[in-house]
């Protein structure tokens, strides 16, 4: 039995460190991964989101309607924009460019003075309950700051408020978590599965020798990244299916778009996911560092696309990053084809910076399988 010789441990552990110091892509992507995580953890994430975008409809001049403005202003959680209809204000909210609209009924003025106490109405987008939560809260504070501007008269009476605020949760009025949570889960599924599988593909075939047959063959980078991807829209696919009906029966998810609309977006995210992950295993020398490669992708995905986290509560660089990924935007396309019943006009703007995503990562797939041919 031979004994324990430090000098082979030794001798082997220099043989792994000289192998890991080769393997220079992967000891960047060791060490970039728990950066970007401090990082976005530390500076992109934040619960409580500021500066959400909200509309005031007020058909009359009013001073108690400008009280309300600068004061839902000075709050923090409102940045106030002037409607001019209900038509744009109705529009506002399907498209998501507003998370709240508030009405403000005619002749304010005259019932305020009176004592009436008039109502308020605010709708707001409960899409994502989360991200509304605390500046429905901070309501009560504009009442305190609209006492300020009342009538002498009406400041001597006992404590009445001058208004109450009426908030009509639209599109999820019970403000269900879950009606959030899984229309992003069908995107972060696909994500998942779609890319981890096709990031697997060519490495694999180089790993088992048989990228030697595929390089002999006649065939166009082109035709090999759409053989690899085809077969895995299909299986995206039945996925999303399986998931919409699992919720539907199970959570009573509603559908309130079309569902062919649905699946013809989802069909370019699909894409996008299967292009990125051709695109990891056509740089990557084996399976590991494809799979790093995608998990440094996963992350900002799953953290900066507001499946989790209020998209509006992150700083301006994380929503920059944001709209880069294909996945922020299929998430709105989710939920509002699900939740708020749009169409084709509203999904258009969520639509193209996934497509040229898709486009952009399939040219610089070709390019660089093009570059292995050679």
């Amino acid at each position: 039995m031979i004994a324990f010789s430090f000098a082979r441990v030794y001798a082997l552990l220099r043989k792994e460190s000289i192998e890991i110091l080769r393997d220079s892509m992967t000891l960047r992507i060791i060490i970039a991964i728990p950066l970007m995580q401090l990082f976005l953890f530390g500076y992109a994430i934040n619960s409580d989101p500021k500066h959400l975008p909200a509309g005031l409809l007020s058909i009359d001049e009013s001073k108690y309607a400008r009280t309300i403005a600068a004061a839902l202003k000075n709050s923090g959680y409102y940045e106030i924009r002037m409607l001019r209809s209900e038509a744009e204000a109705n529009a506002g909210l399907e498209s998501g460019e507003l998370l709240f609209v508030i009405q403000v009924p005619p002749n304010f003025d005259r019932m305020v003075d009176r004592g009436e106490q008039p109502g308020v109405l605010v709708d707001a987008d409960a899409t994502d309950p989360t991200a509304i939560a605390n500046a429905v809260s901070a309501l009560g504070q504009v009442i305190s700051d609209l006492n300020r501007d009342l009538p002498p008269i009406r400041q001597l009476e006992p404590q009445v408020p001058p208004l109450q605020f009426v908030v009509h949760a639209r599109y999820n009025p019970e403000q269900l978590t879950v009606l959030n949570v899984v229309p992003g889960l069908i995107c972060i599924v696909l994500m998942f599965s779609t890319l981890f599988v096709t990031t697997l593909a060519i490495t694999r075939e180089r790993e088992r020798g048989t990228m030697e047959n595929l390089l002999a063959m006649p065939v166009r980078p082109i035709e090999v990244m759409v053989a690899k991807i085809a077969p895995y829209v299909v299986i995206g696919y039945i996925q999303v299916l399986l998931i919409l009906g699992a919720a539907a029966i199970f959570f009573a998810l509603p559908i309130r778009g079309s569902v062919s609309l649905l699946l013809g977006a989802l069909g370019l995210f699909i894409a996008s996911n299967l292009a990125l992950g051709v695109t990891f295993s056509t740089v990557s020398a084996n399976q590991m560092q494809a799979v790093q490669l995608a998990q440094f992708t996963l992350m900002p995905s799953f953290l900066l696309s507001g499946f989790i986290f209020p998209f509006l509560g992150m700083p301006v660089w994380a929503q920059w990053i944001g709209q880069i990924l294909p996945t922020t935007h299929a998430m709105r396309i989710v939920r509002g084809v699900l939740l708020k019943g749009n169409e084709w006009e509203q999904i258009v703007p969520e639509l193209w910076p996934i497509a040229l995503f898709t486009v952009v990562v399939i040219a610089g797939a070709t390019y660089l399988y093009r570059e292995t041919l050679d």
